[in-house]
């Protein structure tokens, strides 16, 4: 008896879930029933029986993260998120995908309690949940000590064969297993089906052995509408020790619609009135659209047992904070996304040296740097490159390689935490997914490196970090033609231009060394946004400055007319960034020497300068004063400062050495000069 009162609950439980999904998705009349649909007993068996979370606190610190992948299937998680207690009211479900609604067509990260990741771009929230569980593992070895596990979290992530067929998830669980990421657990909705149908056509993988190949524990053959066999497939993964964990559930998309069920209409359309009726009657479910009884509730209810779990947390960390209290503090300090209290001093001190030194290098040098007094102040950040460290120079004397003992543990160092840089192999797109992961759990400012022409691999993980307002910090070297024989597959021409375009993504072109200390300083304190570091291969002259303030507004007066008798009269502005600074000083100083004064800005971000005051946008570019921008790149976006003409670069580059290319494109003091003299009607 007690046997068949449990199977019945954990029947209502699933239906319930069905029944919002069907409900809410024919009130928008859009959305995705069938996943929710069919994945009801898997969230059960997961939510029900083993997440440790809060509904009353979704940022507990040691909550298990749960990601749904399948971003597409989000009434699955409204419902989820309703039922067991989190601040979601019925309200909001009936005004799913509805303007301003905490329930739009994919989970949002900041929108919605519990929500821990913005999904809906397949596979990405895969190496989303690798990222927060690389975190957890690293965040425990840090600060976890004997008797004291204060960091002790699982994540789980539900995918579909949509996140299977994309690239990323091939890349994330490649690391994954490199990782040995054991607190991993992948739940695969294996329904077979997608929006253009069956997908035996097109999607012959064997998964199991292509995640077994790969180094992951996998527990097939499950019957996803089974409960029971669920919890105990969840239970092993709990167990495994070396290695993340894929549950393979064999489930029927769209389960209890009885013309729908396992066909690609329940996929992406709403069911429609007479579906739903017999679904209802299929179910036994007979109540109201968005009616969902007490004892449904009660069964689903998380409010106390997460109470109780957070209480147990909160006593212990008490106990370890008595320990170790220099420990708690800056545990607290991490998870909560602060700086150190000395870091403005740290980046001060860092730009003013920059400056004093004065030193000409690649501002791919100068960002290195820049992050060996970072990396020294900041035992937070976590750096990393797709497999060009000694090009993108994103390792330091503080950044040890991250390595793995062979019991899955951290390899420590004599500093007693684990090592801090990344070797994520070929993979710009798994690693710019993985950072957003490791960002969204907290506890780390990831930053990691390839070329600027691989931005392109890496972009949509680049503009969800803008769109979830992550600080995940790109450094992309190579930046331009300057890099030479490479070639134009390697050159970059449209990159500036087009991450300039991402909104809520700051791009830095830094000139020299103490502008690159500014934009990494700015970058790391924009706890809400992305940053984008783009960075030259070839030395670069330091640019004399009288001042450092003005470089962290985006753009600034880097040199007026040198002579007393041009000052006031200069009749042009030359804007540059990057390495075409120097070229806007050579040509001041041709210019200077036909009696023609031109003050020149450097722009290092024209992303943070457009957020300027009006009046300080005035100060740096006079109305009155024509402007010609030099950048080695795509001319597009600089007509919106009004430029009377560009130096730039419309077409593909070439393989050469960069002197030649240079002179070949016109980026040479001389063209500048001769363009700003074309420009003021002269010869």
């Amino acid at each position: 008896m007690a046997a068949d009162a449990n199977n019945s609950n954990t029947s209502l439980m699933a239906n319930a879930i069905r029944a919002l999904a069907m409900d809410a998705v024919q009130q928008a009349n859009s959305g995705h029933p069938g996943a929710p649909m069919g994945m009801a007993e898997i969230a059960v068996a997961l939510w029900g029986r083993h997440l440790k979370h809060n509904p009353r606190n979704p940022a507990w610190a040691d909550r298990d993260r749960f990601v749904l992948s399948n971003g597409h299937g989000s009434m699955l998680l409204y419902a989820l998120l309703h039922l067991s207690g989190y601040d979601l009211p019925m309200s909001e479900l009936r005004n799913f995908r509805q303007l301003h609604s905490k329930t739009p067509g994919h989970p949002e990260f900041g929108l919605t309690p519990g929500v821990e990741t913005t999904t809906g771009p397949l596979g990405q929230g895969v190496a989303n949940a690798v990222g927060m569980a690389l975190a957890e593992k690293l965040l425990a070895a840090t600060f976890n000590r004997p008797g004291h596990a204060i960091v002790d979290h699982n994540t789980y992530v539900f995918l579909g064969d949509g996140c299977l067929m994309e690239g990323i998830s091939h890349e994330a669980a490649a690391l994954a297993a490199a990782w040995k990421l054991n607190k991993l657990i992948a739940v695969y909705d294996d329904n077979g089906i997608s929006i253009d149908g069956k997908v035996e056509p097109w999607f012959i993988d064997d998964t199991a052995q292509r995640f077994r190949a790969l180094g992951w524990n996998v527990i097939d053959g499950i019957d996803g509408h089974d409960v029971d066999a669920v919890d105990a497939a969840i239970a092993q993964a709990r167990e495994a020790v070396d290695r993340p964990t894929l549950i393979c559930c064999k489930t029927v998309i769209g389960k209890g619609a009885p013309n729908r069920a396992g066909t690609a209409k329940a996929h992406g359309e709403a069911l429609g009135g007479d579906e739903i009726r017999l679904t209802r009657e299929a179910l036994g479910w007979s109540h109201e659209p968005f009616v969902i009884p007490e004892p449904v509730y009660e069964a689903w209810d998380a409010g106390d047992a997460g109470l109780a779990a957070e209480t147990r947390w909160v006593l212990a960390f008490e106990a370890y904070s008595q320990q170790y209290p220099e420990l708690a503090v800056e545990f607290i300090r991490r998870v909560e996304g602060r700086l150190p209290d000395n870091f403005a001093q740290v980046a001060v001190d860092a730009a003013v040296a920059a400056h004093q030194q004065a030193a000409t290098a690649a501002s791919r040098k100068a960002s290195q740097l820049a992050l060996e007094a970072f990396t020294a102040a900041l035992p937070e950040m976590l750096g990393g490159s797709a497999d060009l460290t000694g090009s993108n120079l994103t390792n330091t004397s503080h950044t040890p390689p991250l390595r793995f003992a062979g019991d899955a543990s951290p390899v420590l160092g004599d500093d007693n935490r684990p090592g801090r840089h990344i070797n994520y192999g070929v993979r710009e797109f798994g690693m710019a997914a993985v950072m957003n992961g490791v960002a969204l759990h907290g506890g780390f400012i990831p930053y990691g490196g390839t070329f600027l022409t691989f931005s392109d691999y890496s972009r949509n993980a680049i503009r969800m970090a803008a769109l979830m307002k992550q600080r995940v910090i790109h450094v992309f070297t190579h930046d331009s033609i300057g890099l030479g024989e490479d070639g134009p597959t390697h050159q970059s021409i449209e990159h500036a231009a087009s991450l300039r375009l991402i909104p809520g993504l700051d791009v830095w072109r830094p000139a020299d060394t103490a502008e690159t200390v500014v934009a990494w300083a700015c970058a790391l304190q924009s706890a809400q946004r992305p940053s984008a570091l783009l960075l030259s291969r070839q030395n670069l002259p330091y640019a004399p400055k009288s001042g450092l303030d003005d470089i962290s507004k985006g753009a600034y007066v880097l040199a007026e007319p040198s002579e007393v008798g041009l000052r006031r009269r200069a009749q042009a502005v030359i804007i540059a960034t990057g390495s075409e600074v120097q070229l806007a000083l050579h040509a001041q100083q041709l210019l200077a020497a036909r009696k023609i004064a031109v003050r020149v800005v450097s722009m290092p971000s024209t992303t943070v300068f457009d957020r300027q005051s009006l009046a300080y946008k005035r100060a740096v570019l006079p109305d009155a004063l024509p402007r010609i921008a030099v950048e080695m790149g795509a001319t597009d976006g600089w007509w919106k400062y009004q430029c009377a003409a560009v130096v730039g670069i419309d077409s593909f580059g070439e393989s050469a050495p960069a002197p030649a290319l240079f002179k070949f494109f016109g980026f040479t003091a001389e063209n500048v000069a001769a363009t700003v003299l074309k420009v003021l009607g002269k010869k």
